[in-house]
């Protein structure tokens, strides 16, 4: 990475794992994935990077991978909030007050969402509680976040990866994500969408587009840790995001603002 970034920081995404005394179901070795990915390991690469702050996100789907990471979060000074993985046997669960949102990993439903359990009344809580909906869905699925958003004005729902993740910034998802982001209070994040591997001219369309259709306030930064490793460091996740923003664009929202206020995010735990 080129210099530190001047703003402060806030990673909207990041997972933190350990397959061997957590099993995730979708874990393999050949995914070229570490089995462990502490906080310890994420502070290191924050730290270099001069990241502040981040978002865990549940990777796997079980109740006692849930507890240890919202334990993680009530005392890590780096991971300070958790999302959790939704699941409509168990919701509401005891322990999700505790947590910033939940999110509802749902590319393998019907394109109208209308497939999936309990997905309004779910919002409907979250809504209530002043927590998050995370929807981690595929490019067909956009248009019905937007809708849901509308249904539920008074809930902050925030979509995954721009709803593209790596795959191929179309006309399909242009269209379908200039449709999503009339709804206010619908945001997204810019992440995980390998932008190290693009070509540079295609990560700054695709950045540039979600700018136009969101505006700076509604998007967040995320780096995708450790997904993102298997073709970049931490740094340069975000040296790539960087160069790929709208000229103009770079703005505390974006890197921290939105992502602190959407998470509620505590006050830094200052080391003696």
């Amino acid at each position: 990475m080129g210099e530190t970034l001047s703003v402060r920081i806030v990673d909207a995404h990041v997972h933190l794992w350990d397959v061997d005394a957590l099993p995730i179901p979708w874990f393999r070795d050949d995914l070229g994935l570490p089995r462990r990915a502490s906080a310890a390991d994420l502070g290191l690469a924050m730290d270099e990077a001069g990241a502040e702050a981040a978002i865990a996100v549940q990777a796997g789907d079980s109740a006692v991978e849930a507890e240890w990471l919202l334990d993680m979060a009530r005392t890590d000074p780096l991971a300070r909030r958790a999302v959790l993985q939704y699941d409509p046997t168990r919701f509401p669960g005891a322990g999700e007050t505790d947590a910033a949102g939940i999110r509802a990993a749902i590319p393998q439903f019907a394109a109208d969402l209308s497939d999936v359990a309990r997905l309004d009344d779910l919002a409907d809580v979250l809504g209530a509680r002043g927590q998050v909906l995370e929807l981690l869905i595929r490019p067909e699925q956009l248009v019905a976040a937007g809708a849901l958003s509308r249904r539920h004005p008074s809930t902050a729902i925030v979509v995954c990866h721009l709803g593209l993740g790596a795959g191929n910034p179309d006309a399909a998802w242009r269209d379908a994500l200039t449709d999503a982001a009339t709804a206010p209070r619908l945001h997204a994040k810019v992440s995980g969408l390998a932008l190290p591997s693009r070509d540079p001219d295609e990560a700054h369309a695709l950045v540039r587009h979600a700018f136009d259709a969101f505006g700076a306030d509604r998007l967040l930064f995320g780096s995708d840790w450790p997904m993102s490793v298997r073709s970049c460091t931490y740094a340069g996740v975000l040296d790539s995001t960087h160069t790929a923003l709208p000229h103009g664009l770079d703005t505390p929202a974006f890197w921290s603002g939105t992502a602190s206020r959407l998470y509620r995010l505590p006050p830094a735990q200052h080391q003696p």
